[in-house]
């Protein structure tokens, strides 16, 4: 990606992160942060020579804070901290999640908060700029005294030591790959492990990561629902404006203004408008997409001011205060981030089983108004679409055990000292899950409500709907006698995932103009 991110100049953004993260947008440093940095490394630099311990700096660390180090064994603990630290084991972490991370804990780092030297911060940066990325594991962190485990493995990277891929994706011995880019490994000081390691960063990396995703998928859940209501011959009347105003909730009414856009114009929709139609009402998971959806885009809402004032944030202990003292503190508790984590997973959850339960009716010829049962091509030699509501059935019934939350829990680490965790990082491993499910659970939604609008023939859907249809179209074929589903199903979620439904429905819409800038 041909873009570059400054750090250290203000806070990141969102969207600076997924960049650097996910598309490998280069980082530089700003020249103000830098010298921010030198100045603090001074005041640390002379409480190293100072005869008084000082937490981090010449004392050991968590339940060994009390025990002094002599300056001439300062260098063996920063490397025994890291070394001994880097404890993560099971499988190995995304490549984007890692490079969140590693990101921004140098955003930390730049604040001149933290007490590292100036050749630290120019080393995280080297490396991301390199395309190399530590290998991480699944399980060390528990989310409190910062993500240590996977920090760590980072910062042993750093060191030359422990297991990088380098540009290309192969596992090589860091030191074999720092050489090959040409960077010096970097040999602690005093502070200097702590301030690597100290932070939220893996979970705020991945809750980032979520945020952008959830952005996109809930648009699409949007877009599905609009093709059952449509396919299954549902009204949009509910969607009303003035309806949506009696219950002024924000996230539904935007809810509520996608699904009219996208169903505006639809000659099926007007097909039973008239008195002959009967039904009084729809179904709750035709009626109420708008509460749900709505309420969904509340969550992320308010998860992402959390995380924009994350990124506002130094997070270390000790930290070097603005008027120079060097303190410690509980910044590192995950508390903030492991909650919303939590919140969002219940929130996914919710919309993919309404999602569900919006193909399970277009594929009940009780319930479907008029379809084919499981919109077979030969019913009864042919099966349709059963078994694909089948996987979407139990996607969702994993999201539910997804959605039971990790910050609730707590077991004690560090002789004690550490007595209260968030387990964020877990809240954030689910939760990564748990988005690769709703997606997959969307596009099921998709290729039903899409075969389904076929079969609606001779008319013809919405605009949006119809774009949508047609896309879909271009990856899987119409209906038919039975076919190999799996890949269809995989082809579908790529278009999920990658936005790309998203924005065939948008296009054909006047919400095109600000949704898709």
């Amino acid at each position: 990606m041909d873009v570059s991110i400054t750090v250290g100049a203000a806070p990141l953004t969102p969207r600076e992160v997924v960049d650097v993260a996910r598309h490998g947008a280069r980082v530089m440093i700003d020249g103000d942060a830098l010298d921010r940095v030198a100045d603090t490394r001074t005041l640390i630099e002379g409480l190293a020579d100072d005869p008084q311990p000082h937490y981090g700096i010449s004392t050991g660390f968590g339940a060994l804070a009390t025990t002094f180090i002599a300056e001439d064994r300062r260098a063996q603990l920063q490397a025994s901290l890291i070394r001994s630290h880097a404890a993560g084991t099971g499988g190995e972490v995304e490549r984007e999640v890692v490079r969140a991370l590693m990101l921004l804990r140098l955003q930390t780092l730049a604040t001149g908060r933290t007490g590292v030297r100036p050749v630290v911060v120019e080393t995280y940066a080297a490396l991301l700029n390199a395309g190399i990325t530590p290998v991480v594991h699944e399980y060390g962190s528990l989310g409190c005294s910062g993500d240590l485990a996977p920090l760590s493995h980072v910062a042993l990277a750093v060191m030359g030591e422990g297991d990088v891929r380098n540009g290309s994706g192969q596992v090589v011995p860091a030191a074999d790959a720092l050489s090959a880019a040409g960077i010096t490994p970097v040999a602690l000081r005093e502070k200097e492990g702590l301030a690597l390691i100290n932070g939220t960063d893996g979970m705020l990396g991945m809750l980032l990561l979520a945020l952008y995703d959830l952005e996109t998928l809930l648009l699409t859940a949007d877009v599905s629902a609009a093709l059952s209501i449509e396919s299954q011959l549902g009204t949009d009347a509910v969607f009303a404006a003035d309806l949506m105003a009696l219950r002024p909730q924000l996230g539904q009414a935007e809810s509520a203004a996608n699904l009219r856009a996208f169903l505006a114009g639809s000659p099926i929709v007007a097909s039973h408008r008239g008195p002959e139609c009967t039904r009084v009402q729809d179904a709750y998971s035709l009626r109420c997409a708008p509460q749900v959806h709505g309420a969904a885009r509340d969550t992320l809402e308010h998860a992402t001011v959390v995380a924009e004032r994350e990124l506002e944030s130094a997070v270390d202990n000790p930290v070097v205060t603005v008027d120079g003292r060097v303190e410690s503190n509980g910044n590192f508790h995950g508390a903030p981030v492991a909650y919303v984590l939590d919140f969002l997973a219940i929130a996914v959850a919710d919309v993919a089983s309404m999602s569900e339960r919006r193909t399970d009716r277009a594929l009940d010829a009780a319930r479907s108004n008029g379809l084919p049962p499981f919109l077979a091509h030969e019913v009864g030699v042919d099966s349709g679409l059963m078994i694909a509501q089948y996987a979407a059935a139990g996607i969702v019934s994993e999201l539910k055990r997804l959605a039971a939350p990790a910050s609730v829990d707590s077991i004690p680490s560090s002789a004690m000292q550490e007595d209260h965790v968030s387990m964020g990082w877990a809240g954030a491993r689910k939760l990564r899950r748990a988005i690769d499910g709703l997606a997959r659970v969307l596009a099921i939604e998709v290729m039903t409500g899409c075969r389904a609008l076929d079969l609606r023939a001779p008319l013809v859907p919405a605009p949006a709907t119809g774009a949508v249809r047609d896309l879909v179209r271009t990856r899987v074929a119409g209906p038919g006698p039975d076919r190999f589903v799996s890949p269809e199903i995989e082809a579908v979620t790529d278009l999920v995932a990658r936005g790309a439904v998203a924005r065939a429905a948008l296009a054909q819409t006047p919400l095109a103009q600000t949704a898709l800038a």
